[in-house]
């Protein structure tokens, strides 16, 4: 029950009555008074100036811009187009830039700085490049020195040497530049897939029966990133890297991208120089690493046993760094890379010869991939002899774990699936650095990761209908060729397979020439309606 008060209170409340116009009347406005603007007017300037003259009127646009106009947001530096150079500027541009000064060595010239190095370049490298080069065992005059001519590569190892110590610090202006920021990531993209390359090969040949997984472990363990701040501090070269800083007193995340840079830009740098046998020296000799080192070591799992023999060099004794750096095939050789064949396929091999898969497949296959090339050899037992290894080859790259594995772990493609993993990522990196001249390091990666997607390696492959002859055991006949989430990871491991043979066989100019001619990588190629 409401209170009285509030009970008459609510009884007063009534609707108000609504009138609604029934007609439209015209309602006169009248005017009774006018407002007048009672501020004072503006007193005159002692220098009275007249209405219409610039400076006054130039004062009151100034003064009303800034009452009215808000504050606009001005575009970062990268987005405002700059207008083009004329033709003659563009021209000089080119002809002065080093990446063009060399026509034999592409790959050398495409790593060069965009533009000549200036003077704050040039201090840095009287300072600092003796040390570095003291400290990786170099001789200590100037690279120009070196070699007959231009033509040298050794000759341009001061400038590389540079630039891969140039990591992006931005408190450093010097740095910051685009010849060395775009040099100084080019080398680092190349030099990652050469440390790759040069411990795949390294181990296949120490190893020769073991499986991939554990030499991946022993290759991550000494270089992974964790690792490579240890390296730089053995050689004394941290103080390079970190002129301000303390390495051991640095959080991780400060410490290890410069160090992960500087070292694989360092490699690059080494293996345009001087080649893949003074990556091992600088490795093995300049940082100390020691494959045989208990933190390398991989982790305990069950091995299979492996009865087959294996080639006759590797039965006396585990090959050293020096082994592996020092050897050249001799004249007569079979293959470019005779070692590295017999570490990745086994002797025992020549028992499938003559068998249903060399007599029906092996054909089609070598006539998809153009084999064998033909080559100038003196006498035709070499050539015979070569293409009956290379018939052997190709069957062990078509021959999945699920065959043989078990009884036999080294008669499947794994080991060759390893190193042509690492030799197509270096051609591939080779190829886009050759192309992109003005591209850094990080778009050229990025572009790397997408052609080389394992998707991609199985289509091309199955694009040629080669994967109608790998060959699966029994048991897992079906489920490989009817399911597509187990049979697409095989046929990429076949396509890397193909390429491992291929730079065993004949180098890597055959391997550029599977990339880009049969199997296409870079579609740009026609295709087929």
């Amino acid at each position: 029950m409401a209170p009285p008060a509030m009970a008459c209170q609510a009884l007063t409340y009534a609707p108000l009555p609504l009138h609604l116009p029934t007609a439209r009347r015209r309602v006169r406005v009248r005017v009774l008074a006018v407002a007048a603007d009672q501020t004072p007017a503006p007193q005159a300037s002692p220098s009275s100036e007249p209405a219409n003259s610039p400076s006054r009127l130039l004062r009151e646009l100034a003064e009303r811009k800034k009452a009215v106009s808000p504050k606009k947001k001005h575009p970062p530096r990268r987005f405002i187009l700059k207008p083009p150079l004329d033709d003659e500027r563009l021209t000089q541009r080119f002809l002065s830039s080093p990446q063009l000064s060399l026509k034999s060595l592409p790959l050398l010239s495409s790593c060069l700085p965009s533009s000549p190095l200036s003077a704050a370049d040039r201090t840095w490298m009287d300072e600092y490049l003796l040390e570095a080069k003291q400290a990786l065992g170099y001789p200590l005059a100037p690279s120009e020195t070196l070699g007959d001519g231009d033509d040298c590569p050794a000759r341009h190892f001061d400038v590389l040497l540079y630039l891969a110590f140039q990591h992006l610090d931005p408190s450093c202006e010097r740095t910051r530049t685009r010849h060395v920021r775009n040099g100084h990531s080019r080398l680092w993209f190349l030099g990652q897939f050469v440390l790759e390359l040069a411990f795949s090969e390294f181990f296949l040949q120490r190893y020769p029966r073991e499986s991939p997984g554990p030499m991946r472990e022993r290759v991550f363990a000494l270089i992974g990133k964790r690792m490579l701040p240890r390296w730089l501090k053995a050689a004394s070269l941290h103080n390079l890297v970190f002129p301000y800083d303390n390495l051991d007193r640095m959080i991780r995340k400060d410490r290890e991208p410069p160090t992960k840079a500087v070292f694989w830009a360092l490699f690059g740098a080494i293996y345009l120089c001087f080649g893949m046998p003074e990556v091992y020296r600088v490795l093995f000799e300049a940082f100390g690493m020691d494959p045989e080192e208990e933190s390398c070591q991989p982790k305990l799992r069950r091995q299979l046993e492996d009865v087959d023999y294996v080639s006759v060099e590797f039965e006396k004794r585990q090959l050293t760094w020096q082994d592996v750096a020092a050897y050249r095939p001799p004249a007569d050789a079979l293959f470019a890379h005779p070692r590295l064949f017999r570490a990745c396929v086994p002797p025992g091999m020549h028992r499938f010869r003559g068998n249903i898969w060399d007599f029906d497949n092996r054909p089609k296959v070598m006539n998809i991939l153009g084999y064998p090339l033909p080559m100038n050899d003196r006498i035709p037992e070499i050539t015979e002899a070569r293409n009956i290894e290379l018939g052997l080859g190709l069957q062990l790259c078509f021959l999945h774990p699920s065959k043989h594995k078990f009884e036999h772990p080294r008669f499947c493609f794994e080991r060759l699936e390893y190193v042509g993993q690492k030799i197509q990522d270096l051609v591939l990196a080779e190829r886009l650095l050759m192309k992109h001249l003005d591209a850094p390091g990080r778009w050229l990666g990025e572009k790397h990761r997408r052609m080389l997607m394992n998707k991609y390696c199985g289509r091309y492959l199955r694009d040629k209908h080669l994967h109608h002859y790998i060959i699966y055991g029994e048991s897992v006949q079906d489920r490989f060729e009817h399911n597509r989430r187990l049979r697409n990871p095989s046929t990429t491991a076949v396509q890397q397979a193909i390429h491992g043979l291929a730079y065993c066989v004949y180098g890597k100019p055959d391997v550029r020439r599977l990339m880009f001619e049969v199997f296409d990588f870079e579609q740009v190629q026609p295709k087929a309606i």
